[in-house]
This record gives C-alpha cells, structure tokens and sequence, in this order.
C-alpha cells in the first residue's frame, strides 16, 4: 500500500520511455523554442524519472499525465497521476 504523496508545483504529459527500474519509469515530452535569428523553431525534448504507483502500474510506450511531488530520490521529483493512453 502506498503512502499519500502530496502532489504540488507543474504538471506535464508525456511518453514512458523506460521502465525497468522498481517502480520508476521515465517520461519524455517533446516542446518547441522559436530562435528569433532563424525565424523558426526547434523541437527539444524533456526527460525526467517519475514514481511509478502500483495502484498505476505504466508500462513503455504509454501516454501519462506527472505532477511534480517533493523529492522522493536523487533524481525523481515527479508522480506519475494517470495514464492517458495505453500502449
């Protein structure tokens, strides 16, 4: 049974990339920067490591909605809240 972990801070949506560790996945989102010099823009992606409930259970290739939570480790800082589309 998991313990309630406050949820607080930004919220994205993005991709399980990996999910080999316990109860970890990581999630990427791609966004675009325009580059005022080019007149265009460039896609750059974002990856962070999440907390994976086992009340949720995301595998790779999944759509899912993280919050960002207080540091549960040395590198994860985000909660994996729902999944949005399965693989």
């Amino acid at each position: 049974m998991e313990k309630n972990i406050s949820r607080r801070g930004r919220t994205f949506t993005g991709k399980v990339i990996r999910a080999k560790m316990a109860k970890t996945v990581t999630v990427e989102w791609e966004k675009s920067k325009y580059i005022p010099k080019y007149e265009r823009y460039e896609k750059r992606k974002s990856r962070v490591k999440a907390h994976n409930p086992e009340s949720i259970n995301a595998k790779e290739g999944d759509i899912v909605v993280i919050q960002e939570t207080r540091p549960l480790s040395k590198t994860k800082h985000f909660i994996v809240t729902q999944i949005v589309e399965e693989k």
